[in-house]
């Protein structure tokens, strides 16, 4: 399992009642931390007191659906569909920001990833060619991702027989680390890459619509106040989308891009 991280983010902006008696609990995962997108919450004031627990987006799913969180954001749209969506746990769905992945690798890049046509036949590629691949293995959205690479690839899911292939249970950070000193391929975040220093290796492969990696923010039935959740996901929609839209990439494109539509009951919850 891998590290529970807290931090506590206190509104200064005028408050409700309810928003000043309780503090809202919003779960989200490692990437969208070591992405830097976490850090604009102190700065630019959240209208209501936020605790904030980080960890894979599988387990933070697995908490919001036990009625342990208020407010979600995750990066897995299959797991969110079936455990939060179809289950009935979400009041609101709000599309946030969308990032991308890459393949990153040596620079040598012995499968010739840089070179593939689609994600799949890279991942194809790393796997014909037994090539040294770290992956997350921890159920986090970057960890489902693969999967689905894989499978698209026509590649069974490497397991432990397979020994080009390691299962690090590490967050996003501390995977790509560890390619990095062994000179492997993994699949990252472009904008939690490209904030990590002394790295040998490249980013070879991005340019393929299936590396989209969509973040949603969900407000949950069982939030212990309601309110406030419905406040901080109309405040997250306006203010902390917009500052993480204006960051840059060190090539110049955008880290982070909108996704359409505003926050509105699912199908499954509106029916509860």
């Amino acid at each position: 399992m891998g590290l529970l991280l807290v931090f506590v983010f206190v509104g200064m902006t005028a408050c409700s009642s309810e928003s000043r008696a309780s503090t809202l609990r919003l779960g989200t995962t490692y990437t969208l931390d070591q992405s830097g997108a976490l850090a604009f919450l102190d700065s630019l004031h959240p209208p209501v007191p936020v605790r904030v627990i980080i960890e894979s987006s599988g387990q933070i799913i697995h908490s919001a659906a036990g009625g342990d969180l208020d407010v979600v954001i995750t990066h897995a749209p299959s797991l969110e569909q079936r455990l939060l969506v179809a289950a009935g746990h979400v009041a609101l769905r709000c599309p946030f920001v969308s990032s991308r992945f890459a393949i990153v690798g040596p620079p040598s890049d012995p499968a010739g990833v840089a070179g593939a046509p689609t994600a799949a036949d890279a991942f194809h590629r790393i796997a014909v060619t037994r090539a040294s691949f770290i992956s997350r293995g921890d159920s986090s959205g970057t960890h489902i991702k693969e999967l689905s690479l894989w499978q698209a690839g026509g590649i069974a899911r490497p397991g432990k027989s397979d020994t080009w292939y390691i299962e690090t249970g590490l967050d996003q950070a501390g995977t790509v680390r560890l390619a990095d000193e062994r000179g492997a391929y993994a699949l990252a975040d472009l904008p939690t890459f490209t904030r990590l220093t002394g790295l040998d290796l490249r980013v070879l492969f991005t340019a393929d619509t299936a590396l989209g990696n969509p973040y949603t923010l969900y407000v949950i039935h069982s939030a212990s106040a309601q309110s406030a959740a419905e406040q901080f996901s109309t405040w997250a929609l306006a203010e902390w989308r917009s500052r993480l839209l204006a960051l840059r990439l060190p090539d110049g494109e955008r880290a982070f891009a909108p996704l359409a539509g505003g926050c509105a009951a699912p199908a499954a919850s509106a029916e509860r």
